[in-house]
């Protein structure tokens, strides 16, 4: 959940459908309900397929806890989080909030510190990965119990790399092997690569050559000169180089749409959407860690269910919360390609489904990932950087210059 950096395809509509679930736990001092309750749970989606999974998953906690009535509201990716922000603000948020670990920082304060519930409850968190839950932890507090995650891989299309006799990427390829595959992948109306000014897409690179985007006490750092550095030479993949399209117009979702298309021969993209992938494009693909440079890194993010801290119910929220993180919800999300499970012993449902080699490439990129870390100002930033980032790749306006722009404006908290 870089997701989804992180990472998700759009499904232009607002579905809303009501199912049957129960929650109650203590752990807030208030009892759980024993007649029927009604809680709200907002979630993204990018397809029917992705509705329908939620309702499997919310069947689930009906099966259990049959008291409780969920009214389940979805909207597409980049309309959920402004939706998301102006219930935020307004104090009306749903009971339970879906939410991205790198989103974690900025929404911190709107959602209830689970840490007593998983005391009391005895919730075993070491069923997770340790990177997601810190990534889902903010200012010493558990915020979300995670669902899903994975780490920022390279997808690439093997028809293409055979079509024009590149052999494949091997799991300790450098950026320079990198650079010359997309020279030579590149012809015509086919690239070697997709970029955008998204910094989910670029930061990998720069993180992996030493640059850091935050202070050491957690403030935003968007001017110092390796970072800058670093995305003035992501951008040269595009205006000096030639090896990506320009893209004027930037969207989360645009990178992988486009190699989906089938004309685009490495894309950066997670997990999660691995097996869609799989069962949609008609070409033969596969992923490899991110190319090494000084130091072979990446991003791992992830996304997990919140209790909105103004819920009128926050024990029944608690209930329904580890039913939809619990191990048969995660394996039947898994199963279906819906989420790289973030508890560690269902990742083999998933991996029973993916291309050859997934396994492997996802191993190492864990072990040689880290978690996607923000600060309170990140969505503005991240919009920004996005915004002012398409000059830089185009090559009228400098990296310095755009970061510096998006430091003045987001300021460095």
């Amino acid at each position: 959940m870089l997701s989804r950096p992180h990472f998700i395809r759009i499904f232009v509509a607002v579905l809303v459908f009501s199912t049957m679930l129960l929650a109650g736990c203590g752990g807030s001092g208030q009892g759980a309900s024993s007649g029927p309750v009604t809680l709200t749970w907002f979630m993204w989606s990018g397809s029917p397929q992705e509705v329908q999974a939620w309702q499997h998953d919310a069947s689930l906690v009906t099966q259990k806890y049959p008291n409780i009535h969920i009214k389940f509201e979805t909207a597409d990716f980049n309309n959920y989080w402004t939706k998301l922000e102006t219930e935020a603000a307004s104090g009306s948020l749903p009971d339970i909030v879906s939410l991205q670990s790198l989103r974690t920082a900025g929404f911190s304060s709107a959602l209830r510190p689970l840490d007593s519930y998983v005391q009391q409850s005895k919730f075993d968190l070491s069923a997770f990965d340790p990177g997601i839950i810190k990534g889902l932890t903010s200012q010493g507090q558990l915020r979300a119990l995670p669902y899903d995650f994975g780490p920022l891989v390279m997808f690439y299309n093997k028809d293409l790399f055979q079509k024009y006799h590149v052999p494949l990427p091997s799991a300790n390829w450098t950026y320079a092997d990198f650079l010359q595959d997309a020279q030579q992948l590149t012809h015509g109306n086919d690239y070697g690569f997709v970029a955008t000014s998204y910094p989910d897409a670029w930061l990998p690179f720069a993180l992996a050559n030493g640059a850091k985007y935050l202070t050491s006490d957690g403030k935003l750092d968007l001017t110092n000169p390796q970072l800058a550095d670093a995305f003035q030479n992501y951008a040269k993949l595009v205006y000096q180089y030639h090896v990506a399209p320009t893209i004027s117009v930037p969207q989360a979702t645009q990178a992988p749409s486009l190699w989906q298309a089938g004309h685009i021969a490495m894309v950066v993209d997670g997990p999660w959407d691995l097996i869609n992938d799989k069962q949609t494009v008609n070409f033969k693909f596969g992923i490899v860690p991110l190319p090494r440079q000084q130091r072979p890194v990446t991003l791992t993010a992830g996304s997990g269910f919140g209790i909105s801290a103004t819920t009128q119910h926050p024990d029944d929220a608690w209930k329904a919360v580890s039913v939809l993180t619990g191990a048969d919800a995660e394996q039947y999300l898994a199963t279906q390609g819906r989420a790289f499970s973030a508890r560690t012993a269902q990742q083999q449902y998933w991996y029973k489904n993916a291309v050859p080699g997934s396994q492997a490439t996802l191993q190492q990129a864990i072990s040689e990932s880290a978690p996607y870390v923000t600060t309170s100002n990140w969505n503005q930033a991240s919009t920004l950087i996005a915004q002012y980032g398409v000059n830089v790749l185009s090559g009228q306006q400098t990296a310095a210059q755009a970061l510096q722009q998006v430091q003045t404006q987001a300021g460095g908290s």
